[in-house]
């Protein structure tokens, strides 16, 4: 029994290093996005903004693709694009 309950901590342990690699890993994208969209005259990112919102539109309109995953993925996009992180 205590073996099955190291080898279950050790698992948690593993998982929550790798969010923790997924969560380092956006935070930085998200600052890199952030850099490059303020170094973006206007027009472009309207331009940018109009094609992302083109791709969610395709995106939802799959069939595979989870219309919550679509709604989330696109609050995310909308919470970078609108209220970049400074």
């Amino acid at each position: 029994m205590k073996n099955l309950i190291a080898e279950l901590l050790l698992k948690l342990a593993a998982k929550e290093e790798e969010a923790k690699e997924l969560t380092a890993q956006v935070e930085a994208l998200e600052i890199v996005v952030t850099a490059m969209l303020r170094k973006m005259e206007e027009a472009q990112r309207l331009e940018l903004n109009a094609g992302i919102e083109v791709a969610m539109r395709k995106a939802a309109e799959d069939a595979a693709t989870d219309p919550q995953d679509t709604s989330l993925l696109q609050g995310y996009i909308r919470r970078l694009l609108t209220y970049p992180r400074y």
